[in-house]
């Protein structure tokens, strides 16, 4: 202790600067998580020696600068173990402070319980649910191989940064780790360095009680560079990483045995250190032990603060020094540095709506098929679009045309993912996280159940990925039931940040790709037909153009003055347009309403909503094959909601169309009835 203050110094307990620095993130995390009686001390604890190493000898960033693009990522897979990653954000001098620090699971505080994207700088991605932080780092690095090939040019490596990640024993037991480790291994990703802590505790207890497989000899069958060593031997670390990087055609695991809540004499290696503070009285046994001091919580050494801030001058010259590079490249391909400046800044390239195609005169067609159409083109002019799918391409309409395969040829632009949902849908996100690339995705609607815990993330974090959802409803026929979509329309309009767009025709898929490329607030569901459906005629009724308002009048009473109101999505809009040409030619005054996107249209201004739909009638009647939930919004008390609450059947679509009761005069004999 020094004598004065009564703190620790590094000398005065016989140890080294190293040994100070990784006991501060240790008791940092301790402290934070006794302080706030809930969260995660054991992982931090035994995570604290690799940490270290990593933050002050390895990684390439730069905290004054936390999104420069080459930088590496780090991922907290291990979300639960979010102290050590706040820990390390201090430290090196990201911009969050001891106070930070210490409203640890407080109320708006930068520091919530698990990693958060866009709290705190330096997050690269929100992490908890466990196996989603592997599979976005398996996408990130597919956005660096990406991105790599379409702008680094010989003697110029404007694109090198390596992936590196933290997991646990449950990030290894999930799925959806299972599904992007042998997506990683088969398509070569080797700029992935994972970090597998093996501590062998979970909850319940040790981790034998149900995890007994080679962890190593799994990893090395899907084709990875697997690594054992000590947890705590940091010259091991640093040479496990260095062989890691010198693999060119592998990704790397490096198995760590670590030990959970490391240093704490009553709880190291017991489950118990998993999910709760130490307690007092153990927070008092650990620090003995350690030689840290009792008292001051929150306790960090000047020596080993002035040592972790050293990366601020190194990530700085590390920027610096790419920046010369990427000067000097600039001024030999401007061409591609105005591209990398337009992606940077999250803008689409000059003209890049010029080439949606005009679907006006398309006779019946799927929307699929016509979103096939668009999508085509609209890759012609945006080359950081990348499509894949869930082994669906040709059935999802997502195939790019003459664009090649990723992992196949260089700057491959379609993604094989396989059969694997839910790793396409965390993939996704870490493509999106590059800041440079804009990822769609393609599987079949009734197939979002296998991704949904992506795309709820993905929503969490309003990133700006698109979802191409097809066979929609009943109507897509005799798959039956399995295959038919019921609920799922209900659900992610329940997701917060998702915006669900089902269009009624060609025409409105081409609206709604154009609303999908510059709606930034979350990601995209497409909700399309795999039945072919009618081609609305804009010369007689209104422009598709409106679906930007989420809903818009399609077709109107004479004089505008309408009796009742029918409204619809998709496929069913030509059902309720057919019915309207009937009431109309017997007198009765109606209304056709086509609502592409609930969300958009609760966007707009209550003046347009109620010019939409007038409060004056309550005589409505929405139409939808898919789950009535929610519809009452729309239809009030008095309205009818022909939809479908129970699953569908085997059988031709135009017959499930007809036996579920979305025909024009079954609509008409709901407006009567409310007439």
């Amino acid at each position: 202790m020094d004598q004065e203050t009564g703190l620790l110094k590094a000398e005065s307990v016989g140890a080294s600067i190293d040994e100070l620095c990784i006991n501060t993130i240790r008791m940092l995390s301790v402290d934070a998580v006794e302080k706030a009686q809930s969260g995660h001390p054991g992982t931090p604890m035994e995570a604290a020696a690799i940490a270290y190493e990593l933050w002050t000898g390895i990684l390439r960033y730069n905290p004054a600068n936390p999104e420069w693009s080459n930088r590496d990522r780090f991922i907290l897979s291990a979300g639960h173990a979010s102290m050590l990653l706040y820990s390390m954000l201090y430290l090196t001098g990201y911009e969050l402070s001891l106070d930070d620090i210490r409203q640890f699971r407080r109320w708006g505080s930068k520091t919530p319980g698990h990693p958060e994207y866009r709290h705190a700088p330096g997050v690269e991605l929100t992490t908890g649910p466990l196996g989603q932080g592997f599979a976005a780092g398996v996408g990130m690095a597919v956005a660096e191989k990406y991105l790599a090939d379409l702008f680094n040019r010989p003697e110029h490596l404007i694109v090198d940064y390596y992936i590196y990640a933290y997991c646990s024993d449950g990030d290894i037991m999930e799925g959806v780790s299972s599904e992007a480790a042998s997506f990683a291994g088969h398509h070569r990703l080797n700029k992935l360095i994972y970090i597998y802590g093996d501590n062998r505790i979970t909850i319940d207890g040790e981790t034998d009680l149900t995890f007994s497989e080679s962890v190593k000899a799994r990893f090395e069958a899907y084709g990875w560079f697997v690594q054992s060593i000590e947890g705590n031997d940091r010259s091991d670390f640093q040479k496990a990483v260095h062989a890691a990087k010198s693999q060119q055609e592998r990704p790397s695991l490096i198995i760590a045995r670590t030990h959970i809540g490391y240093g704490s004499p009553g709880k190291q290696d017991k489950a118990v250190a998993h999910g709760a503070a130490l307690g007092a009285e153990e927070v008092k046994r650990t620090k003995e032990n350690l030689g840290w001091p009792p008292a001051p919580d929150f306790h960090v050494p000047d020596e080993a603060l002035q040592h972790f801030r050293r990366a601020a001058d190194r990530g700085k010259l590390q920027e610096s020094e790419w920046q010369k590079k990427f000067d000097v490249y600039a001024k030999e391909y401007p061409e591609q540095a105005a591209l990398w400046k337009t992606l940077s800044n999250g803008e689409l390239p000059a003209g890049w709506s010029d080439a949606i195609p005009d679907l006006t005169k398309e006779k019946a067609i799927a929307t699929r098929a016509a979103s096939g159409k668009i999508l085509n083109q609209l890759a012609k002019s945006l080359p950081h679009l990348i499509s894949g799918s869930a082994d669906l391409a040709e059935s999802t309409n997502t195939w790019l045309k003459d664009m090649g395969s990723f992992g196949k040829v260089p700057g491959g632009r379609n993604v094989h993912y396989g059969i694997r949902e839910h790793c396409m849908g965390g993939i996704m996100n870490g493509i999106t996280l590059s800041k440079m690339m804009l990822p769609v995705g393609g599987t079949f609607f009734i197939f979002s159940d296998y991704m949904r815990p992506a795309m709820r993330i993905a929503s969490l974090m309003k990133l700006h990925n698109i979802y191409v959802l097809t066979h929609d409803s009943i109507g897509l026929g005799e798959d039956g039931p399995t295959h038919q979509p019921v609920e799922h329309l209900a659900s992610f309009r329940a997701m917060p940040n998702m915006t669900v767009l089902r269009p009624a025709d060609a025409t409105e898929t081409a609206v709604s790709w154009e609303i999908a490329l510059t709606r930034k607030s979350g990601p995209i569901c497409l909700i399309l037909t795999r039945q072919k459906v009618p081609t609305i005629d804009r010369t007689k009724y209104a422009p598709a153009e409106l679906a930007k308002r989420g809903a818009y009048i399609l077709a109107d009473a004479p004089g505008g003055k309408p009796r009742v109101i029918l409204l619809a999505t998709g496929s069913e809009v030509s059902v309720i347009l057919a019915a309207h040409e009937k009431m109309i030619a017997e007198g009765i005054e109606a209304r056709v309403v086509s609502m592409p996107s609930w969300e958009i249209f609760e966007e707009q201004p209550a003046e347009y909503r109620e010019v939409v739909l007038p409060s004056s009638i309550g005589a409505r009647v929405a139409v939808e094959a898919a789950s009535p939930f929610g519809w009452s919004r729309y239809t009030g008390d008095r309205g009818i909601m022909i939809g479908i609450s129970t699953f569908g059947a085997s059988a031709p679509s135009e017959v499930n169309m007809e036996k579920f009761g979305f025909t024009p005069n079954n609509v008409i004999a709901a407006a009567k009835s409310l007439l």
